[in-house]
Formats: C-alpha cells, structure tokens, sequence
C-alpha cells in the first residue's frame, strides 16, 4: 500500500528541471553543470600530472645513462624508431647464391632455346630476322670470267627470276610449260573489253560484260571444241580437258 502510495505521489511531483543559461549569458553557450565541469578539471589535473612528473624526469636525468637498446633505436620526430639493422652476409653464402643465380639463368635459357627449336620447326619457308642466309658461290678461274660474269645466263633462268632462291624455273622450262590462265586471243579480246566498258559506263558496262560477253564467248569457243572434235570421234575427251579449271580460272 506505501509502495503504490509512493509511486502515485511521485507521478503528481513537479518535473525537475535544470537551470538554463540567463538570457545575458547565451552568447557564452549552455550553461555548465557541476557533472561537467567535474569532467573538465580532472582531465586538467590529469594532464598537469603528466607534465610534472616528465619536468620531474628530465631533472633526475643522468647524461651518462646507456642502455644497450640505445644502439638500435632513434628518435625521429619525438617518437623511438627502431633502427632496421643490415644482414650480414658471409663470403661462402654469397657464393652460393651466385651459383644458385647462374644455375637458374642457364636453366632458363635451355628452356628458351628449346622454345625456339620447337617453334622453328613448324614453320616452313618462312624468312625472319636472324635466320642463316644461305650462300650459293660460284668459282672461276681467271679475273676475265669474274668481271664477265652474268647470274642469269649462268643459272640458265630468267633476269627476273634471278633472286627467287626456291622454284627458280630454267628458259628452256618456260619455253615448254603452258602458261595457266586466260591466255587465248579471244579470252584476252573479252578482258580488254570489260576494261574499256568499265572506265565507260561504270558498273553497267562491267555487269553488261559479264552477263552478255563472257557467255558469247564461252559458247563459241566450245563450239569451235566440238566442231574441231566430231571429226576426230573425241569430243568428249577433248571437251573435259578443255573445261579443267584450276584455282578458280578456265584453263585456255
């Protein structure tokens, strides 16, 4: 019954309140309490310790003190450093770790050299920087020949394929291999004309060329076959050979 009396009492007492700042001290700010200000001077009192007992030590101070940990420690800025201290590294393990260094650079440049093999080896007439250029030398006996000497008519070939050093035909091979590719007067004929219709009419003469020329003369030329072949009995050997194409053009 005392408690809840108690309790009701409190709950129709007048609400505590603080005392503000007067109206002629706002511009000072709230108004400090006895729990602040308490704050307040024993950080004060906190820190004038700290600096009495440092006077205090700095006074007592002995200037031939040493500690052993003098020696590898510095003050930079007011704050203890600890000195980084060098490795010693003696004359045998030196040694050894340039033969483990050596060791290594030669492990590594078998590997690369190996590389370079296994790429080589794929590639197939292929000329790069730093290959072996090969030499092909010719002898002769007096100074005469040497001044008179002519690459062409020696390797029996041709002047412009002199510097090819792989499939360097002879004259004689030229003169018997057929040449592939349109080579016959009419094929020529139409070729010319398509040029001349082409600087002409622009893309019109070259359709007009393709769709109307070309087929005339295909269908003549094979008219000319079959003609040329009925009185031999092979028209249609000859007709198969006639129409071989190879890499894409009619072989004439």
């Amino acid at each position: 019954m005392a408690a809840a009396f108690r309790k009701a009492a409190k709950s129709r007492q007048r609400e505590h309140r603080e005392r503000s700042q007067p109206g002629f001290r706002k511009h000072l700010g709230l108004l400090e309490k006895k729990k602040d200000y308490k704050l307040r001077a024993d950080d004060y009192h906190k820190k004038q310790e700290f600096l009495r007992a440092l006077r205090k030590k700095a006074l007592e101070k002995n200037p031939d003190e040493f500690y052993y940990k003098m020696t590898r420690v510095k003050l930079q800025d007011g704050v203890h450093i600890i000195k980084e201290t060098k490795e010693e590294v003696t004359p045998e393990q030196l040694k050894l770790m340039r033969t483990q260094d050596i060791k290594y650079i030669e492990m590594k440049r078998v590997a690369e050299a190996k590389k370079i093999e296994r790429l080589k080896s794929e590639l197939h007439l292929l000329d790069f920087q730093g290959k072996q250029q090969n030499k092909h030398v010719f002898f002769f006996d007096t100074k005469k020949e040497v001044e008179q000497f002519d690459i062409a008519t020696h390797l029996q070939t041709a002047p412009e394929l002199v510097d090819r050093v792989f499939n360097r035909p002879r004259i004689e091979t030229l003169q018997k291999e057929k040449v592939k590719g349109i080579t016959h007067q009419t094929g020529l004929k139409v070729i010319f004309s398509i040029v001349i219709l082409m600087g002409v009419w622009g893309n019109q003469g070259s359709f007009l060329c393709v769709c109307v020329c070309v087929p005339l003369h295909l269908i003549c030329y094979l008219w000319k076959t079959l003609k040329f072949s009925l009185k031999n009995g092979r028209w249609k050997e000859d007709l198969m050979m006639r129409l071989e194409v190879e890499e894409g053009c009619l072989v004439f």
